[in-house]
């Protein structure tokens, strides 16, 4: 793997690993679609890609003495899959709005990242516990890894290399 490839996060499949079908990778990254995981996989018909994984959250409002703020991010990976060369190509893209103020001002702010990047994100309150002494407790946790990792290993399993795009055409 060269330095390219670390750059753009590509990995290729473990030596021995013959790659399926690709309406097999298909099928298997599809099958990700669990109710229980928070994000969803779809067909990428408009969006010029073969497939879509989306993960859009808004972090928990919280206030503070006149003082509101809220964080919205938006992650998605668009996917081509390349049946010539076993490939998937995948875009990551990642925006946030950030939202704060007071009730006489509010503040906007806004990011936009491209190419693999990870993101965590966490909240926690605090207060006290049963035995009346203070603890903290995670209320929120966001971190873009719960997504990539299982779409990225899905693809190698199946034989597949999986290699990022930070410019050009997906």
């Amino acid at each position: 793997m060269g330095l390219f490839d670390k750059l753009t996060g590509t990995q290729h499949p473990p030596e021995g690993v013959s790659p399926v079908p690709g309406e097999e990778v298909r099928a298997a990254l599809l099958g990700l679609n669990q109710p229980e995981v928070p994000y969803v996989i779809r067909y990428g018909g408009g969006e010029q890609c073969d497939l879509l994984a989306e993960w859009r959250l808004t972090e928990p409002a919280w206030q503070q003495i006149f003082i509101r703020s809220q964080v919205s991010h938006a992650v998605r990976i668009r996917m081509r899959l390349d049946h010539k060369d076993h490939e998937v190509r995948a875009l990551e893209e990642q925006w946030e709005l950030s939202r704060a103020g007071t009730p006489t001002r509010l503040q906007m702010t806004s990011e936009y990242t491209r190419g693999p990047s990870r993101t965590v994100s966490r909240r926690w309150t605090i207060g006290r516990g049963t035995d009346g002494h203070l603890e903290t407790t995670e209320t929120f946790r966001f971190d873009s890894a719960q997504m990539r990792d299982p779409l990225r290993d899905t693809v190698l399993k199946s034989g597949w290399t999986w290699r990022g795009v930070l410019l050009g055409k997906l």
